[in-house]
C-alpha cells in the first residue's frame, strides 16, 4: 500500500470515529463543540442532531437552523445552509459523485447552497451543485437535481415546481434537544 492510500484510510478511520462519537447521546452543546473543532461554522441557536458527515469542515450553518437526525451531509465539496432553515430527518445532501461516462470513474460534484427560510421535508435527496433559494419548500421523498427558485414548493422525482409558497415561517423555537428521533 502506498503512502497516499494509507493517509486516506487513516482519514476515513478518523471520520468514522467522529461520526460514532457524534451519534452518541451527547448534549447539543458538546455536539456543537465537536463541529467547531472540525472546522464547521454553526450560527447561534442552530442545532445539528445525530447526522452522518462525509468529511471535516466545509459546512456552514446560519442562525436558528435545524438539521434533524438521520441526515447524511456529504460536505466534501461544501454545504452552505442559511438562517431559519429546517431540514427534516433522513434527508441526504450530496456534493460529490462519479462521472459514469469517464473510463476512470473520476469524481465530480459541486457545493450545495440552501438559502434562508427553506423547509426540506423528510427523505429528500439533494444532488451536487444544487442551489435552493430563499423560502423554497421541498416536499417529502423528492429528488432535487436542479436549482429551486425562491418561494417555490417543489416535489417529486425528479423534483418539479408545484406552486408558490405564500408566506415565510417565523418559528424561533430552539431545537437544541439532548436527544431526538
Amino acid at each position: 500500500m502506498n503512502v497516499k492510500k494509507i493517509r486516506l484510510q487513516l482519514y476515513f478511520i478518523c471520520l468514522a470515529v467522529f461520526n460514532f462519537l457524534y451519534a452518541l447521546l451527547f448534549p447539543w452543546f458538546i455536539r456543537s463543540f465537536l463541529l467547531r473543532l472540525t472546522g464547521t461554522k454553526t450560527g447561534k441557536r442552530s442545532c445539528v442532531q445525530r447526522v452522518r458527515f462525509f468529511g471535516f469542515g466545509s459546512l456552514i450553518i446560519g442562525n436558528n437552523s435545524v438539521i434533524n437526525s438521520g441526515c447524511y451531509l456529504d460536505n466534501r465539496r461544501g454545504i452552505i445552509i442559511g438562517n431559519n432553515v429546517v431540514i427534516a430527518h433522513d434527508t441526504k445532501i450530496y456534493t460529490l459523485g462519479h462521472d459514469v461516462n469517464d473510463p476512470s470513474f473520476k469524481t465530480k460534484g459541486g457545493k450545495v447552497v440552501i438559502e434562508d427560510y427553506v423547509i426540506i421535508f423528510s427523505n429528500v435527496l439533494i444532488m451536487p451543485g444544487v442551489r435552493i433559494k430563499k423560502g423554497a419548500v421541498i416536499l417529502p421523498g423528492s429528488v432535487v437535481t436542479k436549482d429551486v427558485e425562491e418561494m417555490m414548493i417543489t416535489g417529486g422525482n425528479p423534483a418539479r415546481p408545484v406552486k408558490i409558497r405564500e408566506v415565510l415561517h417565523s418559528n424561533k423555537e430552539p431545537y437544541n434537544y439532548w436527544f431526538s428521533i
